[in-house]
């Protein structure tokens, strides 16, 4: 098994690459994020496990430079989440959502790399692509709702 990189966070609120021997920003931990490197950012002084918060500090940023992602309805419902009955449950709805949406978004992109060359019939093709890759994404999301609710049962 690959050994994460090390991060450490200093009490300034630097940020310490342990393999390039250097101090980092935010920006170069996304880019470690994007290039699918494994890393693990701890707190100097405690040793702690901050990973999750850096992680949800790069997407701040992001939300505040590069256009928001998230509604803030959306945001407001997530804070709502917290704390209820169904909150061990939301996590891994949204995560399991976001994956299927990344891997249809791929097929969809490899799908349309095989087409460069195609007909005008060639866009029928894509819209019906298109559906079934939608009804395929609602089928698995009631599919986990279902699991969810039935989970929460007596």
């Amino acid at each position: 098994m690959i050994e994460p990189r090390v991060i450490h966070k200093y009490p300034n609120r630097r940020l310490y690459d342990t393999v390039e021997s250097r101090y980092i920003a935010l920006a170069d931990l996304r880019r470690l994020v994007l290039e699918k490197v494994l890393f693990l950012v701890r707190d100097k002084k405690t040793g702690a496990d901050i990973t999750r918060v850096v992680l949800l500090q790069i997407i701040a940023e992001q939300e505040e430079r590069s256009g928001a992602i998230m509604s803030e309805e959306f945001l407001s419902q997530l804070i709502c989440s917290y704390g209820g009955t169904m909150q061990a449950f939301i996590g891994q709805y949204l995560e399991q959502s976001l994956r299927l949406f990344l891997q249809q978004q791929q097929q969809m992109n490899q799908r349309m790399r095989s087409m460069v060359g195609m007909d005008p019939g060639g866009m029928t093709q894509l819209a019906n692509l298109a559906e079934e890759n939608f009804q395929r994404w609602k089928e698995t999301q009631d599919r986990l709702l279902q699991g969810f609710l039935d989970a929460g049962k007596p």
